[in-house]
């Protein structure tokens, strides 16, 4: 059995309801975030240029900031419904971690967004760790497979 094999089971077999229901709350706040993004790209866009973050031609951070939008929409959703939640995590990860360390530390220390943003940092660590959980369509059609292949064995 390989590591990551391993590492899979492991998580899947320390894993606490409670956590479901964070791991959905995170699915929640990473689609809202999407949306607050998708809602205000234009401005997003001139606050990038402004500051001359990003040395690129605008038609290119706009289509970053559309990657970045679509990658929160539907990686939230994915989390949220527990499916394939590992790999949502890893998708959501570099975006996450670009904002803990690029864009919210170089504001002033006692900002907000810097601690929600390590919060969901964490969070997004934890469940490509630990995985889906019980409550989780990942779960939910593993039973159906299993249930499917022991009806087509007794034929």
């Amino acid at each position: 059995m390989g590591t990551v094999r391993k590492f899979e089971n492991w998580g899947d077999s320390h894993h606490p309801k409670i956590l479901d229901f964070i791991r959905m709350l995170l699915g929640i706040f990473l689609v809202i975030k999407g949306g607050v993004f998708l809602k205000h790209t234009p401005f997003l866009r001139d606050l990038i240029i402004e500051n001359k973050a990003i040395t690129l031609s605008p038609e290119i951070i706009t289509a970053l900031i559309y990657c970045i939008t679509y990658i929160h929409i539907v990686g939230g959703t994915l989390i949220f419904l527990g499916l394939s939640t590992r790999l949502a995590s890893m998708f959501q990860f570099p975006i996450v971690f670009g904002a803990v360390f690029f864009v919210n530390i170089l504001s002033s220390f006692v900002n907000s967004e810097l601690w929600l943003s390590i919060l969901v940092l964490a969070l997004l660590i934890l469940f490509m760790v630990i995985g889906s959980g019980p409550l989780s369509l990942d779960r939910f059609l593993s039973k159906i497979r299993i249930r499917n292949a022991l009806s087509c064995r007794s034929f």
